[in-house]
């Protein structure tokens, strides 16, 4: 197993009891060290610095506890980011929250649309998006849609 398959399988669990979810993890050079990098993910919720720091704490003492990495190593915590992409099995988590999404097949026209995703059952999903003054509600087949990320909302 690999140093990435150990950190992942000791880090994940710890993530979850918090609350969080490993988005992502890399273990790279940099300079003469290496960079573990630990992006994580709350669907639904917007993570602040006070919780990165609570994150990284607890991540730090599991890590050093475990002495799973034998080489210096410096441990970066960040949220996944305002933009996030979401896998398209994971769109159920995110109803509720404002999102872009790219499309195999034109909507009316439109090959994306952004908005906030109100449901998903039955293999389609329902996003209300906005055409010029008018609040309107598309309702798309997963399968029409070939990618989906987090959107900040102007």
């Amino acid at each position: 197993m690999s140093i990435i398959e150990n950190v992942q399988g000791l880090l994940a669990p710890v993530l979850q009891a918090m609350g969080y979810e490993l988005y992502e993890l890399n273990f790279v050079p940099e300079g003469r060290d290496m960079r573990l990098t630990v992006r994580i993910d709350k669907p639904g919720t917007r993570i602040g610095l006070d919780q990165i720091v609570e994150v990284s704490e607890r991540l730090s003492k599991v890590l050093d506890d475990a002495n799973l990495i034998e080489v210096n190593y410096v441990l970066d915590v960040s949220s996944a980011g305002a933009e996030r992409r979401i896998d398209l099995q994971d769109l159920p988590k995110y109803v509720g929250s404002y999102v872009n999404l790219h499309l195999k097949n034109p909507y009316k026209g439109l090959n994306t649309l952004e908005g906030e995703l109100t449901e998903v059952h039955d293999g389609t999903l329902i996003l209300s998006y906005r055409d010029k003054t008018r609040t309107l509600k598309a309702e798309i087949r997963l399968d029409d849609v070939d990618r989906a990320r987090r959107a900040i909302k102007f």
